[in-house]
Order: structure tokens, then C-alpha cells, then sequence
């Protein structure tokens, strides 16, 4: 583990709690994690600033660092896409994965005409490397006794709102407006010529 990264919950550099709209913040980061928009950079001036995201449907992995607004290290990489962006120097937690002592096992019930997987790791196990090495916790797979129980930390969230738009007490009474204009459910099967029937359940 890098010398300057810590499992200890307790030693941790403190982070910028910032929560967006999860698909605008995905749109903007697209593959390249050092494209964080500028807005988070500015909410974490002076600290320490972590992206990570996984996403197990595409074995996608993209984690960044950034210090005082500097980034140090951004990696995105996938076996669909390759390594989308890798920048700045691995990490030591890293360097395992990419030496090959974390190889993808092959497991013959996937066939015997299997092409090998193209990446010399898979990189959700980077990613829960990862979590470790700059979080403290994991989220799948071996725990460290080390390791910070995830479940026990405390994490705040917060709503952007518009401050010239609607209250969120009038957003909730114009969803139940239109909620209330729809009318009850109703339910429709399919034919066998393609056609929909309206039926009670």
C-alpha cells in the first residue's frame, strides 16, 4: 500500500461530500474520469478528491484522484472498450494487476472455444482493490481485518434544488396532480396477432 493511502476510517483524507443527478454526472464523465466536471473540483478545493464507479454489467471500472485540484493518477478501462484513459502514475495497489499476478481464471463451463479474456485483469477486482486502498472497505469479496466495516459508515447525502424553481413541497403536489388526472391502472395482454386486449386483474 502506497504510503501516503490508509485503511484506517479515522485516517482518511477528508472528502468533499457532493451528490448530483447520477445519470448527468455519468453523461459528463463518459470513459474518461479526469473529465469530471469542474464544479466538484471547485466543491473539494484544498482536499482530497476521489471518483470511483464500477459498473458489473460491462466489467467497467474508472477511478480518479485529484490533490488540492491536481490530478494524480485517472484510469478507465473495460474489456469491451480496452483502457479508455490511464494517466499519471499506477498506484501501488495497482501494480499487481498489471504485472499479471491477478489474471482473469478461465472457467470451462464457459466452453472450450472461449477467447481469453482481453485484459490482464478483471476490473471490478481492481476496483474493490481500489476501494480499499483509497476508502478503506471493500463491497465484494475477501475483507481485510483491517478493513472499515462499510455498513457503519456514516454518509450524508444532499438535494440540489433549484433556488428560482419550485419548492420540494411543490414538486410532491404537482407529481400527486398528475398522478391523480391518470386515473387507476390499467392493464392490457398481448394477442396472438400482435394486437393489446384491456383486461381486469
Amino acid at each position: 500500500m502506497a504510503p501516503h493511502l490508509s485503511r484506517r476510517a479515522d485516517a482518511l483524507p477528508r472528502l468533499a461530500p457532493y451528490r448530483d443527478e447520477p445519470r448527468a454526472t455519468t453523461s459528463a464523465l463518459g470513459a474518461a474520469p479526469s473529465q469530471l466536471p469542474q464544479r466538484f473540483l471547485d466543491a473539494a478545493r484544498g482536499r482530497t478528491l476521489v471518483l470511483h464507479a464500477m459498473h458489473s454489467v460491462v466489467d467497467w471500472l474508472a477511478f480518479a484522484l485529484w490533490r488540492d485540484g491536481v490530478l494524480i493518477r485517472s484510469l478507465s478501462v473495460s474489456p469491451g472498450g480496452g483502457i479508455q484513459e490511464d494517466i499519471g502514475e499506477r498506484l501501488e495497489f495497482e501494480l499487481p494487476f498489471w504485472a499479471g499476478e491477478r489474471p482473469v481464471e478461465i472457467d470451462p463451463a464457459w466452453g472450450e472455444d472461449q477467447d481469453p479474456y482481453p485484459l490482464p485483469f478483471h476490473p471490478l477486482e481492481l476496483g474493490e482493490e481500489a476501494l480499499r486502498a483509497l476508502f478503506g472497505f471493500v463491497i465484494e469479496g475477501w475483507q481485510d481485518p483491517e478493513d472499515v466495516d462499510a455498513q457503519e459508515i456514516p454518509v450524508h447525502g444532499f438535494h440540489l434544488v433549484d433556488p428560482d424553481g419550485p419548492t420540494l413541497e411543490q414538486r410532491e403536489a404537482e407529481r400527486q396532480a398528475v398522478i391523480e388526472q391518470m386515473g387507476p391502472p390499467r392493464f392490457f395482454r398481448r394477442q396472438p396477432d400482435g394486437s393489446m386486449l384491456e383486461v381486469e386483474l
